[in-house]
Formats: structure tokens, sequence, C-alpha cells
């Protein structure tokens, strides 16, 4: 596996060149422009629609902004390659014009070539690689930032792979494996960030043990990116605490709440719908550690 000493400095992991470095966790935007997202499906399918959305989260202070053309959420099936290029690319295209740091949300080497050209400064692989075998060299080959994220099995079938040890040490375990793979076809581990992939083939048991681990998962040595936004973990904690049945877009103050968390515990990026309040929340983190790094 790829050392901890490659890639980090002594003040930890080193942040990816092309990156931003405002001195706390970065914020990702999330623009879906696909019909059926679990959260805002259809909202943005549109081109132009995407694009305005786009601008105004770069305006609310996104520090990049993260285009899927294909939903990941449990149960989802794949969109055919040509279709997802047409529903990404002038998107991003657009975006990078306009001057807004963009990445691609996509688990296809070609979407992301196709992306990156069209300006895209970052991959964000929700596969890790596995789902195309072409993704590792391509992504080499473009010399951009990459996430990999804990990944089991597609959308349609990871359900049934959410069966772990120590989910922790069982993910750890997974990712380490993955980067030396990754590194052995030639991606830059320096350009490498992690993600531990709560929601994917993980119940929400899993996913609170993940946020609680994630001083763990940074002994890999690698930026961690963390992806909470509005999912079903958080969900299911509002409807134990006696808030009930609160559907994904009235999740937004709890997701910024986990952003913080994550972002007090180390995380490198965290990935929301709703910008404002998630940068808020990493710039209350950071002033918390700060003061704890003087007391």
């Amino acid at each position: 596996m790829p050392t901890a000493h490659s890639v980090v400095t002594t003040e930890g992991p080193r942040v990816p060149e092309g990156l931003p470095a405002p001195g706390r966790c970065l914020v990702m935007g999330i623009l879906n422009v696909t019909p059926d997202s679990f959260s805002d499906g259809g909202r943005y399918a549109d081109t132009s629609r995407a694009v305005a959305r786009g601008l105004e989260l770069a305006a609310q202070g996104a520090d990049l902004v993260d285009v899927g053309g294909e939903s990941t959420r449990p149960g989802a099936r794949p969109v055919g390659l040509e279709e997802e290029l047409a529903r990404t690319v002038p998107v991003v295209r657009e975006l990078a014009r306009a001057g807004v740091l963009t990445s691609v949300d996509t688990m296809h080497a070609g979407v992301a070539r196709a992306a990156v050209e069209a300006g895209a400064g970052l991959v964000n692989d929700v596969s890790g690689g596995l789902a195309d075998p072409a993704m590792a060299r391509t992504v080499a080959g473009l010399g951009v930032p990459y996430v990999a994220m804990h990944w089991r099995a597609p959308s349609h079938e990871m359900d049934r792979r959410a069966h772990y040890g120590d989910v922790v040490a069982d993910v750890t375990a997974e990712l380490g494996t993955r980067l030396w793979r990754l590194v052995d076809e030639g991606v830059d581990p320096a350009r490498v960030v992690l993600d531990p992939g709560l929601g994917f083939a993980k119940r929400p048991e899993h996913d609170w043990a993940l946020l609680a681990g994630l001083a763990e998962l940074r002994e890999l040595g690698f930026p961690l990116l963390v992806g909470a936004s509005r999912k079903r973990f958080i969900g299911a904690a509002l409807a134990a605490g006696g808030a009930g049945d609160v559907p994904p877009a009235g999740r937004d103050v709890a997701t910024a709440a986990v952003s913080a968390l994550a972002a007090a515990a180390g995380a490198f990026c965290v990935r929301v719908h709703d910008v404002p309040a998630s940068l808020d929340a990493v710039r209350m983190a950071a002033a918390y550690t700060e003061h704890l790094g003087r007391t």
C-alpha cells in the first residue's frame, strides 16, 4: 500500500494540486443533472437551469461544484454513456468558462476524459475505479485530482453488501488495497482524495461508526472527502430523535451539523446540497479546532 510518507507533510495530507487551500475544510456543492436523484431529481436536468444552479452554488461560496449525470441512489439503474455525456459535459463546459472550479461525478472513464477536456478540475468516482477498468489509467493520464470512494457494488445491489465485521477497519483496509492498485496503474498518490462512502453498502450504524472513526481512516495518509448530505442515516437519526419522517430536502440543518463534526475530525472536504449552512459549519469547526490547538 502507498505509505503516508509519500503524500503527507508534517501538517497533514497534502492538498492536491489544483484544489483550493483556504485553511478550512472545503465545501463541494452538489449539482445533480439527472431526472432521478434521491433528493432533487429532475430539478436541474435542463442544461440552462443546471448552469444557473452551478453559478448560484459558486456565488454561495462552494469551493467547487460537483456535476453528476448518473444517479447513484440505492436501487438506481445505470444510464448509457452517451446520455451521461450529454447531461454533464455542456454544464461543465459552461461553468468552467465562467471560472467555476468543477468536478465531474462519474464512474466512467469516457465521461471523466470528456469532462476534464471541457474544463473539469477533478474526477469524483464513487466506485474508486472498480466500475470501469479504464478509469485509473485515464485519470493518471489526465493528471487531475481523483476522489476514490469505498465501493462494493452497483447501486441496484449495494444494500445486499452492507455486511462488516468492524466497519472502520474493513473500510480502511479495502480503501488501502484499492489505493495500491490505483497507484500501480499510474495514478499519482499526491492527487488522491479518499471517501469512506457513507450510504454506499452501509447501514445507518455503519455510517455513524465511520464518522466516529475518521481519525483511523486519516491514518492512511490521504485527504478525506465526506459525503453525508441528506442521506438516510441522517433521516433515521432525526426520526429517532423525535423529528418524525423528515424528507431529504428537509435535512440540510442536520447535514450542516454533520459537516461540522466531519470538519472538526479532520475531513478535507464535505459534499453537500446546501452550501451556505455547511460553509458556516466548517468555518465554526475551523475556529473550534484552532482554539483547541491553543489550549
